[in-house]
């Protein structure tokens, strides 16, 4: 166990979580493999991340004293800034699996409790009242608002990035991809495909909230990302089950957390279009508020367990003897 710690010296705390998750994933289609058809491949491609995760974490880390491990070493330039970036697109990796992982275990959606929670708040379903303030230009705004999702994420990582502060930027990845798994468990416990498909109709969406510009072209891409392809007739039965809790605004939240508790340059763009962005979750139809409140009681406990987790790894990696 000992020797097994010192070969684990080497990985980030992202580098466990993610190690970790798909170690999780992997079980999940190990227990399910009676159902579920593309087991072997989900965990072979997870064994394969994991040990490239291990690999790289070692070839690229390139530090040998333990208490020195949070510093960015030299080496080779582009492969550190692989090993840096990584999480962020196996974390489409690990959406995309939760995704046939939820076609197989066949859950049932749980729109109906999801609405009826809306309505036992409000009174009425928020999307529906929400449509007569819709315009072409707010819709635009709106959309281009919510398809910066991934970049305000990007954006907050990039500027302690740039300005050399690695341990910052390893502390904000680690949250933002453990923000994001804590998502994922959720799509699988309350699966829903949300209001733009139980409370109004998909295919009339471009109808009744056009935009002006960028609109069209922006729903089309993210419904792709959502394994929606353009034109589909049954849209419904391709979508991913993602709306419980709305990642959007656990996420977005969270961006706008850690820029203000780290006096980033770029708080005060970070927080309007955040603002925007989950506004835009409910105006564009694709969550019920239920969703925006689970999104915020997630970002509250992920900037709660964060900084214990992250803390607790660092101390495990550093207390052993290199």
């Amino acid at each position: 166990m000992d020797r097994l710690a010192r070969r684990l010296r080497f990985l980030r705390p992202v580098d466990a979580l993610t190690i970790t998750f798909a170690l999780f994933l992997s079980f999940i289609s190990l227990v399910i493999a009676p159902h579920f058809s593309q087991w072997f491949w989900i965990i072979c491609i997870n064994v394969l991340a994991s040990a490239g995760v291990i690999l790289f974490a070692k070839i690229a880390a390139g530090v040998t004293d333990p208490s020195k491990l949070n510093e960015h070493p030299r080496g080779n330039p582009f492969l550190r800034i692989v090993y840096d970036w990584y999480p962020a697109p196996l974390i489409f990796l690990s959406f995309k699996e939760i995704y046939v992982i939820m076609q197989a275990l066949g859950i049932p959606d749980r729109d109906n409790v999801l609405i009826a929670i809306d309505r036992w708040l409000f009174g009425v379903d928020p999307t529906v009242w929400l449509y007569q303030f819709a315009t072409p230009v707010l819709t635009e705004i709106l959309e281009i608002a919510y398809a910066s999702f991934y970049i305000l994420m990007l954006v907050t990582g990039f500027e302690p990035y740039i300005r050399r502060d690695y341990g910052k930027f390893n502390f904000f990845i680690f949250t933002f991809i453990y923000g994001f798994f804590l998502s994922y468990i959720g799509y699988l416990l309350v699966p829903g495909v949300g209001p733009r498909f139980t409370l109004h109709d998909f295919s009339a969406l471009k109808d009744e909230l056009p935009g002006i510009f960028c609109t069209d072209a922006i729903r089309d891409f993210l419904n792709a990302g959502e394994s929606i392809p353009r034109n589909a007739t049954n849209a419904i039965a391709m979508v991913q089950r993602d709306v419980f809790p709305s990642g959007h605004t656990q996420m977005t939240l969270i961006v706008i957390y850690l820029a203000a508790k780290f006096k980033l340059r770029t708080r005060y763009f970070l927080f309007v279009f955040g603002t925007s962005l989950i506004i835009a979750t409910v105006y564009l139809r694709y969550h019920y508020v239920v969703d925006l409140i689970a999104g915020a009681a997630f970002m509250v406990f992920t900037v709660w367990t964060a900084p214990k987790l992250y803390a607790w790894w660092e101390r495990f990696r550093t207390q052993i003897e290199a």
